[in-house]
């Protein structure tokens, strides 16, 4: 079995966390984890429910993403073309699966970063449209955040938050927010 990365290297037996068997690559360090492998070692596990939100606790984390993460690859079972997930950190990477047999493909290091941050014991998670959505959605929201800091300054960012997350939970919170619109508008026709 050849290593999906390396294209030449021969993968070899080799074990991961407390006995999950992996396909090894000697040469990039990688690790193919069967999916029947995955499976039987998962029931053994205690189940680790992580979410999207798990990830913006842990975005500083240092990673030296492999210079082979980027590069498309073949199943080493059944030599189809290996799907993607991006795990979204200071230095993102992705973890490659392959959805005709199921087996996971992680680069040098990417293994110990999911044990990491919890999500080792449910990897097909990354996969899903709900989690990759939930993704999207969090770091707009960040990028919206990081945005108005730029623009107001920490201190009146801060003060801004606050007053929408109270305005969100008023039950006459739009009136508060229409006042607000209002003041600022008449101020920059003035």
């Amino acid at each position: 079995m050849k290593c999906p990365k390396c294209s030449q290297a021969e993968l070899a037996d080799d074990t991961l966390d407390r006995d999950l068997a992996v396909k090894h690559c000697k040469e990039c360090k990688g690790n193919w984890i069967p999916a029947e492998s995955y499976k039987t070692w998962q029931k053994q596990q205690s189940p680790t429910p992580a979410t999207p939100d798990s990830l913006l606790e842990n975005l500083n984390i240092e990673f030296g993403q492999s210079p082979l993460d980027t590069r498309a690859a073949l199943c080493p079972e059944c030599q189809r073309y290996l799907s993607r997930a991006k795990v979204k950190l200071k230095t993102p990477f992705f973890i490659d699966r392959c959805n005709q047999c199921g087996g996971v493909w992680c680069d040098c290091g990417e293994w110990e970063i999911l044990a990491q941050l919890g999500l080792h014991t449910n990897i097909e998670q990354l996969f899903e449209r709900k989690w990759q959505m939930q993704l999207r959605e969090q770091q707009h929201v960040r990028s919206e955040r990081q945005g108005m800091i730029d623009k107001m300054g920490v201190e009146l960012s801060e003060q801004i938050f606050a007053m929408a997350e109270a305005l969100s939970h008023h039950p006459h919170g739009e009136f508060a927010l229409a006042y607000l619109m209002r003041k600022v508008v008449e101020s920059h026709e003035k």
